[in-house]
């Protein structure tokens, strides 16, 4: 356990409030949501400031103390929680870093401390008639430093990227107290190795980040939302090439849902309805969107969904015509994780593969999986435009839960493989954390794992940032 008189010294430099050793206060932040994992540490330190936080990390790394930063807490691969493993580890938390967020129309870009949410930037930019494109159901809790950390994906990235592309500059904390100025507008900079983007997906293992500049985007002020029905991933796979083909490539977001999820969140999600009179095996929510009010872009949608509709691909759908019914559409898509908690164990992959990939690797590791647990109910959905699905799997019916859930390891091993056969990634958008740490160092090139553990010992010496993330 860290020495008393370093926590004494550590709440000292905070000033006040920006410690905390009460165990109530430091809880909620020991638990991900998944109660995959659960940590301890004796102290959470929680500056406001830059400044306070070089301080803070420069003491830390003079005497040889590991800390964990956590944004909104909102991860989950237990990438953000200190004292796993019974490491010893002090919480270094940034949702009090919410000194500014500034929009600037012209450049068209957000500057924003690292504790202010994806949703309030998003409320920030839309003043100013702009978009900031990233959009995933934490929103309203993930935070500016959390989601470049983990370099977030969301529903928008098949047209505007993930956090690494939307990421301009920032402004982030060494491991040695140290403090990396690199808060840039510029969208061209060919002066040396990018720090940035070194420091985007990183897992706060080469720094803490403090403030961020992004990249927006003109607002969507034409959108077109439609569910559709289709028999197999193969045909939603023709339908995200021909919408993209027909519409002038304004499709901004493109999901893939099997009917068991959907009848998942019919079940256990108040308020929620089926959009279709019958059922259909496959479903596809998709965005198509314009940022001018074009008369063209309705009559592309109307005369691809008709086409569509004819050539059988599509079997049945609805197009939103209000606000209210196009939240309806997106909350049975945003619900699905939640839904899952209520019918029993789950055994989570979050995986990308070449996006012409994902019909074969749905078939393959399916079989793979029904041969080895019979009876296994899989909800695999997500966003199918950039490849990235959550091949989650559900118990059996009459399973023991925890029984189930002890063969997370081995079926995380056997999906992984198949997504390595098909050249794919075993983490699209969470992160490594803990969760994946051994199948890193089983599956990833022993040449790039290298240059990383290179870059890692080069910043961060005393390995004191987050120690147990990525390498453990």
């Amino acid at each position: 356990m860290t020495d008393q008189k370093h926590i004494d010294a550590l709440v000292a430099l905070a000033g006040p409030k920006g410690a905390s050793t009460d165990a109530g206060e430091i809880a909620p932040h020991l638990r991900e949501w998944r109660d995959k994992f659960n940590g301890q540490t004796p102290l959470m330190l929680a500056p406001t400031d830059t400044a306070t936080a070089a301080k803070l990390v420069r003491y830390c790394n003079d005497h040889k103390i590991a800390i964990v930063p956590q944004g909104g807490n909102t991860g989950l691969v237990g990438g953000g929680i200190p004292g796993l493993e019974g490491r010893d580890e002090v919480l270094f938390s940034t949702k009090r870093m919410r000194g500014s967020i500034t929009v600037d129309p012209d450049d068209m870009t957000i500057t924003a401390d690292a504790g202010f949410t994806v949703a309030e930037m998003q409320a920030a930019a839309a003043d100013h008639d702009l978009l900031f494109p990233l959009s995933l159901a934490s929103e309203g809790s993930c935070t500016a430093g959390g989601v470049v950390s983990t370099n977030a994906g969301g529903v928008h990235v098949v047209r505007y990227g993930t956090t690494r592309a939307l990421t301009l500059g920032l402004e982030a904390v060494l491991a040695d107290g140290s403090i990396l100025h690199d808060l840039s507008a510029l969208r061209k900079d060919n002066t040396g190795y990018d720090l940035t983007q070194l420091m985007v997906g990183a897992e706060g293992t080469l720094g803490v980040i403090t403030k961020v500049t992004f990249k927006l985007a003109p607002a969507e002020k034409q959108l077109h939302s439609c569910w559709l029905a289709v028999g197999s991933p193969q045909d939603a796979l023709r339908l995200l090439r021909s919408a993209r083909e027909a519409t002038g490539d304004r499709v901004s977001a493109f999901e893939l849902m099997p009917r068991f999820g959907l009848e998942l969140v019919l079940a256990h999600i108040p308020g929620t309805t089926d959009p279709l009179e019958e059922a259909h095996p496959w479903y596809v929510l998709t965005d198509i969107a314009s940022s001018s009010m074009d008369p063209a872009l309705e009559s592309q949608v109307n005369d691809w969904l008709e086409r569509e509709m004819t050539a059988g691909t599509i079997k049945d759908g609805v197009v939103a015509s209000t606000l209210a019914q196009r939240e309806a559409l997106w909350r049975l898509r945003e619900t699905m994780s939640e839904a899952q908690k209520h019918e029993g164990g789950s055994i989570k992959h979050d995986i990308s593969v070449p996006v012409s990939k994902v019909p074969a690797f749905l078939e393959e590791a399916g079989a793979a999986v029904q041969a080895t647990c019979p009876g296994a109910r899989l909800t695999p959905f997500g966003h199918l435009g950039d490849g990235n699905i959550h091949f989650n799997v559900m118990q059996p019916k009459e399973a023991d839960k925890q029984t189930f859930l002890d063969g997370w390891e081995a079926m995380n091993a056997m999906v992984h493989d198949i997504v390595t056969c098909y050249g794919g990634s075993i983490s699209a958008e969470h992160g490594i954390g803990t969760l994946k740490r051994a199948e890193l160092a089983r599956l990833k090139d022993p040449a790039q794992l290298a240059a990383m553990r290179a870059v890692k010992a080069a910043l961060d010496p005393n390995n004191i940032l987050n120690p147990g993330a990525l390498f453990g």
